[in-house]
């Protein structure tokens, strides 16, 4: 079958923009912000700096993330981007901790606004030729209306960026090709980056979802809400299912996150993410066990839906771990 990854029309020299309209920015300020972040998130503070953006996960004590985010700084504040479904159930669960720090507050930006960049060239349209100087994930540039953060690119490579504007007033940039929101969830498939829905909140250690792989978890911190269980499946070895990427074909709608998928009759794992990017095939990520990733997978209930493996765009050398525990 023709894979998805051929069919993305922003691959090659395309460059194009979304506004991301399903996602927020939140501002976190005041004297506890660094102690606050420190002890609910996977990220060292110390490290999202004024050049650096980081990705981080929130964890219920038992170690499941609840939320997946990146952190820009923006002076001594810093700056969260959230999914818009999942804001309300993930500032409530935080502020329980937040109450914690007096003077310290956690608002949401109501005129910020967010932006997919796909391709050096939309970058540039966006920040000027400066955007030229971010050639790692991470590495952010403040622009005059906003911040420019590469993040992780596809094969290819081909760049990808955030353009924040916490203060709002996007426009779209001339000469650049609209994208849409399922565009742009497909750029993020296939950089091997997921999010979080509904279906799958709390359901998964971090590293099942290669947050390690992503400048999301830093073993060496201190302590966090949920630290324990994850420092134990790093030091440990006890990571037994991650998340892989595959290709499917012979439906019209995209599996819902949460959607199992099965090998040789039994559980393999579930869908985290999926889109489609024709009209009767798709891509998605899957946590899956490792001792089944070569079987031949199917999804439950639809015998007819074919599914292929693909490749990640960063290795995840987990895989390759023996471990009897």
């Amino acid at each position: 079958m023709s894979t998805a990854t051929t069919e993305l029309r922003f691959l090659g020299d395309r460059s194009g923009f979304v506004l991301l309209e399903h996602k927020q920015i939140v501002r976190i300020s005041g004297p506890g912000t660094g102690k606050f972040i420190q002890g609910q998130f996977s990220q060292h503070v110390d490290e999202i700096t004024a050049s650096q953006s980081l990705r981080a996960a929130a964890c219920t004590p038992k170690g499941r993330a609840y939320c997946l985010t990146r952190f820009v700084r923006d002076g001594d504040d810093l700056l969260m981007e959230l999914d818009t479904d999942l804001a309300e159930p993930t500032l409530s669960q935080l502020r329980k901790y937040l109450m914690l720090f007096r003077g310290t507050s956690m608002e949401v930006l109501e005129s910020a606004q967010l932006m997919g960049l796909i391709g050096q060239e939309a970058a540039i349209a966006v920040a000027g030729n400066e955007a030229t100087s971010l050639t790692q994930p991470g590495q952010v540039l403040q622009a005059d209306n906003g911040f420019l953060v590469r993040i992780e690119d596809m094969a290819g490579p081909v760049p990808r960026y955030e353009f924040w504007q916490p203060d709002g007033g996007i426009t779209s940039p001339d000469a650049i090709d609209p994208l849409s929101t399922d565009d742009w969830n497909a750029s993020s498939i296939a950089a091997g980056v997921p999010w979080l829905t509904s279906g799958t909140t709390e359901n998964y250690v971090p590293q099942m979802l290669n947050l390690q792989h992503l400048q999301g978890i830093h073993f060496k911190k201190g302590c966090y809400t949920g630290q324990e269980v994850v420092a134990r499946m790093h030091f440990l070895g006890q990571l037994k299912k991650s998340l892989f990427r595959l290709n499917f074909q012979g439906i019209n709608t995209a599996p819902a996150p949460g959607t199992k998928l099965q090998a040789g009759g039994k559980n393999a794992g579930e869908v985290i993410n999926s889109v489609m990017t024709g009209s009767d095939h798709g891509t998605l990520l899957a946590v899956l066990r490792h001792d089944t990733a070569e079987a031949a997978l199917a999804l439950e209930g639809k015998d007819s839906v074919t599914l292929q493996l693909d490749t990640l765009p960063y290795p995840v050398p987990e895989r390759e771990e023996k471990s009897d525990t």
